[in-house]
């Protein structure tokens, strides 16, 4: 595993249920700002199996970035942990964005 995965998986697990954050917030978390699409690529090669959150992390606007039957698992995902989504897959930011302290 690279030090790029290691720190988003660290990021991802800390994220709490019922919140999400985005890409770039991911990346400049973990270390690396201006790597928002790496993290995108890095959270769509993860297993179907995978107990990471990845479910959490939105794009800048506060939509899910998958398409089809993926963007309705993530939508289920969301839903299931609290967070409320628009049919289209939005989510408000001004409620659901995590902050950390």
């Amino acid at each position: 595993m690279t030090p790029f995965e290691q720190q988003v998986y660290f990021v991802l697990n800390q994220i709490p249920k019922g919140k999400v954050t985005t890409y770039g917030s991911v990346a400049k978390m973990a270390g690396f700002p201006d790597y928002a699409r790496h993290v995108g690529k890095l959270l769509a090669n993860l297993p179907a199996d995978s107990t990471l959150p990845w479910f959490r992390v939105v794009n800048s606007q506060g939509r899910i970035s998958l398409k089809g039957s993926d963007l309705d698992r993530q939508k289920a995902h969301l839903l299931n942990d609290g967070v409320q989504v628009s049919f289209e897959g939005k989510v408000k930011l001004k409620l659901y964005l995590w902050r950390p302290e």
